[in-house]
């Protein structure tokens, strides 16, 4: 299973909110603030052979407050 790595945007002085509801839903492996034009970053590992965009769709971006989101995916590690 690879990693799949998200940046989140937030509606203004919402970004504490949203990562509470992102732990809460235990679907994050980490989560961290950034700087810049994301205010979120997590790393998650989607379920086997889930159809990664439907599952970001109604797992994170759903997710109220969030603006918009941005997906990594990732391959081979080195």
């Amino acid at each position: 299973m690879s990693a799949v790595f998200v940046q989140l945007r937030c509606k203004p002085g919402t970004t504490y909110e949203v990562a509470d509801e992102l732990w809460a839903r235990e679907i994050v492996s980490e989560l961290y603030s950034t700087s810049g034009e994301w205010d979120l970053m997590m790393k998650l590992y989607p379920p086997e052979g889930a159809d990664i965009g439907h599952w970001i769709n109604e797992n994170v971006a759903s997710i109220a407050n969030v603006e918009r989101s941005l997906t990594t995916l990732t391959f081979k590690a080195f």
